[in-house]
């Protein structure tokens, strides 16, 4: 499928930001976006364009019964001034899986990923260089149809939005508090907690607001029925090292299969650590921490990479984790990932790609 281009001149362009260090997260776009329509059991149009409002009908699918996919993923400038992406077919066989479980059409793969390639191309002026930076992509499917009734749409948009970027916590890469939710539940085995979905991150906003009034940085949700198994951080999946070994969640239909989680996993059994995909209660952190057992926790994912976890609220008191500093994995994980996107590091896995 042939991809047009309608781009700005020059002199219509946005100026680039002056401070890469003020950048933020999710603030600031890119001149062009990506978009193409899926009609009559096709996708077709891929066309790159200037940025702007989409134009929707007030009855689109999307707007009342929520059937939307997204996905983020980055762009790199490496150390040798070329442009890279990290696991973007991984990030793209995610989204058609979501796909899969929000009834939406798969994208053709290998045609969205030169789309991808080449919309990158086409802002890669936009990608900041200082360390701990990066361009953002956000690829996102709606469904269009004006229909009001509870139903599977006929027609869709898929667009590709992207913008410079900095740290996605105030903190950085310092260590984040975070709170263990207990009342409020954000997704159960057999739902949608799995797809990268609007509802997941909805059903998310009210547990995170009173968290982040109370002064801690993320929620961690438990299970939706034993209220014990701990589950992810809403925008990470989450690892504890306890006495050495390093333990993250099952993929049991309820948690993101992260991307960074996988290359998480990955490492550690390249490195030879003693890495589990297991159930993991509350209680046994708690009993971990008290035994002097619990070193490290930290989340993963795309926004922030690896991001150290200094110490966990519950139920009125709070667990210092480790000595409360970023611990020796995680920044060994952390060093090891920006390590290889930028082309520091050898890549032994083929996760990098050169754009351009």
């Amino acid at each position: 499928m042939e991809c047009t281009k309608q781009l700005l001149s020059a002199d219509s362009c946005k100026p680039k930001p002056d401070d890469e260090s003020k950048l933020g997260f999710g603030q600031i776009f890119c001149d062009h976006m990506f978009l193409m329509d899926y009609d009559q059991g096709a996708w077709r149009d891929a066309r790159i364009m200037p940025y702007g409002p989409l134009s929707l009908d007030p009855a689109a699918l999307v707007l009342h019964y929520g059937q939307e996919v997204f996905e983020g993923l980055k762009a790199y400038r490496g150390v040798d001034g070329g442009v890279y992406m990290f696991r973007p077919q991984a990030n793209l066989e995610r989204m058609n899986r979501s796909n899969r479980r929000m009834c939406i059409p798969e994208l053709p793969l290998e045609e969205t990923l030169e789309h991808l390639f080449e919309l990158v191309k086409t802002e890669h002026e936009w990608i900041p260089t200082l360390e701990g930076t990066s361009l953002y992509i956000r690829p996102t499917v709606i469904a269009t149809e004006a229909c009001l009734g509870v139903k599977v749409s006929s027609s869709y948009l898929y667009y590709v939005i992207m913008g410079p970027v900095g740290a996605y916590y105030p903190e950085g890469f310092n260590p984040v508090k975070i709170y263990v939710e207990e009342n409020y539940v954000r997704a159960a085995a057999g739902g949608v907690g799995e797809a990268k979905t609007m509802g997941n991150y909805a059903a998310s906003l009210l547990a995170a607001e009173e968290a982040h009034a109370k002064g801690f940085t993320q929620v961690l949700w438990l299970d939706a029925c034993d209220k014990k198994s701990i589950e992810e951080v809403g925008t990470m999946n989450m690892f504890f090292v306890i006495d050495g070994e390093v333990i993250t969640s099952p993929l049991t239909g309820s948690i993101l299969p992260g991307i960074t989680r996988d290359s998480v996993i990955t490492l550690c059994k390249h490195w030879g650590l003693n890495i589990t995909e297991r159930k993991l209660t509350i209680d046994e952190v708690i009993a971990a921490q008290e035994a002097g057992k619990l070193t490290e926790a930290f989340g993963t994912g795309t926004a922030a990479v690896i991001s150290p976890v200094g110490s966990i609220h519950y139920r009125g008191s709070d667990i210092t984790v480790g000595d409360g500093q970023t611990g020796e994995i995680s920044q060994r994980l952390y060093d090891g990932l920006t390590g290889i996107q930028l082309g520091k590091l050898e890549d032994p896995f083929g996760w990098v790609v050169k754009v351009k």
